[in-house]
């Protein structure tokens, strides 16, 4: 079936259900992905982006509803990365004269990836433009959204931006449009995928959406190489988009712990209390069980990052190591922190994540508590005590 986009533009990507995990085993995904490409039909046969190799059969069976492989005149990859460009060295066993169009950081992706195809490769740049017949395609290069070979395609007589990773989400549906799908589901995967992939890159695309509006394009569509298309108020996505990249936050708190047997956990409740008690709302996680993409995920809109574990072998949990350095990583904006933890003789812990919040440029606002074997109710009071003083500054 023919999944039209807007006039002569269609959708030709291909689904994955079942895929649980993307970038290796680094990001869940709960419903699944689409590898998003897109077929012109002009008097020049244009396909934007391709799919992962192992969806190849499925890109071409929807190719061929409108032309032969053999027919396809220009292939525009907007970004190398092996989901999006995989099945390369397939079309051209079919299509080997085929033009392919790419920015300046894409000749190098590209080249690297596929050596084969550097004599097919025409670099573009921002404000490059070609005609393909009724349609002009312009493009613009986004490095950073989010890696350096990344550009748009736009298409000014229907207003459709081909955003590749940018805007998307990991959501697979037969329908094309976010509007026709559930927005709880699909707001949760749009703000995962921000929050797990580009938060590190937030100067950076806030600077290209600057770059990119003062361009005057206007936007009917965003279709974006993952997931649904924006098509009611495009712009609602690149307006949650900057939210995200300033660091807008909520008054709230994540509390994430892990503990051996169980003080660190009565800790950590205590704490919570506190902050119940001047009325800033949290969300608690066991980082032994939980996972952390949707922590993240949660991280990313909230003010303050509360961690604590039992100090283990003069250090801390290795689970506890491993959000530290996904923190250090994502390196989220305009949050504070603290840190508690149990130990039998040494105590480390404590002090070993506050320091790798500081790393993470997380401030430690309230001093970190630790105490000996289980916490006392002395123990207890003290971290809700603690945990009353950070929701003030989290009000603050």
């Amino acid at each position: 079936m023919k999944q039209l986009i807007c006039k002569d533009i269609y959708w030709v990507g291909a689904l994955e259900w079942s895929k649980e995990h993307f970038h290796g085993h680094e990001l869940s995904i709960r419903h699944g992905t689409s590898y998003n490409a897109y077929f012109i039909d002009d008097q020049k046969k244009v396909l934007i982006d391709l799919v992962r190799i192992s969806q190849y059969d499925d890109l071409v069976r929807h190719i061929e509803e409108f032309c032969k492989i053999e027919e396809l005149d220009i292939l525009i990859i907007n970004h190398a990365e092996p989901d999006h460009s995989s099945s390369l060295p397939r079309l051209l066993e079919r299509n080997p004269g085929i033009e392919i169009y790419t920015s300046r950081g894409g000749k190098i992706s590209v080249s690297r990836h596929y050596p084969e195809v550097e004599n097919n490769l025409k670099v573009v740049k921002t404000g490059d433009s070609i005609n393909i017949g009724r349609r002009t395609l312009r493009f613009f290069e986004a490095q950073m959204l989010h890696w350096p070979d990344t550009m748009f395609t736009y298409c000014p007589e229907e207003k459709i931006l081909f955003s590749t990773d940018a805007f998307g989400q990991h959501f697979a549906s037969t329908e094309r449009f976010v509007d026709q799908v559930d927005q709880k589901g699909l707001w949760f995967e749009a703000e995962k995928y921000f929050a797990n992939i580009l938060t590190l890159y937030s100067q950076q695309i806030l600077k290209k959406i600057d770059e990119f509006v003062s361009l005057g394009w206007e936007l009917s569509i965003i279709a974006p190489a993952h997931g649904l298309c924006w098509r009611q108020n495009p712009a609602q996505i690149v307006e949650k988009y900057v939210k995200w990249a300033t660091g807008t936050c909520e008054k709230s708190a994540v509390i994430i712990f892990d503990t051996i047997w169980g003080g660190s956990e009565k800790m950590a409740r205590a704490i919570a209390r506190g902050l119940e008690e001047e009325g800033v709302s949290y969300r608690m996680f066991n980082a032994g069980g939980t996972d952390m993409g949707d922590v993240m995920t949660d991280i990313l809109t909230t003010k303050a990052v509360i961690m604590g574990c039992p100090t283990l072998n003069n250090g801390i949990l290795p689970t506890m190591a491993t959000y530290l350095e996904e923190l250090r990583g994502l390196r989220f904006k305009n949050k504070i922190g603290m840190a508690f933890g149990t130990y039998g003789w040494s105590g480390e812990a404590t002090k070993r994540i506050e320091a790798g919040l500081k790393e993470a440029g997380i401030e430690v606002a309230v001093a970190g508590y630790k105490c000996q074997f289980s916490p006392n109710e002395e123990d207890l009071e003290k971290c809700r005590e603690l945990g009353r003083e950070l929701a003030i500054k989290i009000k603050e």
